[in-house]
């Protein structure tokens, strides 16, 4: 005995109104679209200011009062 063979159901069904094959098929090129479009570009994510190469590249710290702040993260 073999089971029966199920019908696949459609990706697509009018529930109301009686659209014509043109704007069916306007319909299914739109859905189809959005389906294969790329997704939104996320914002990237910040990173530290801690891991920031650029921070590598300063002018030496001077001698003087308050050398001792700007020896360590200038912030």
């Amino acid at each position: 005995m073999t089971a029966p063979e199920e019908k696949p159901q459609p990706l697509l069904k009018v529930v109301k109104g009686t659209p014509d094959d043109h704007q069916l098929a306007a319909l299914t090129a739109v859905i189809a679209g959005l389906a294969s479009a790329a997704p939104a570009e996320e914002t990237p994510e910040r990173r530290s200011e801690w891991a920031n190469h650029a921070r590598r590249v300063r002018r030496p710290v001077q001698h003087g009062p308050g050398a001792w702040r700007a020896s360590g993260f200038p912030g």
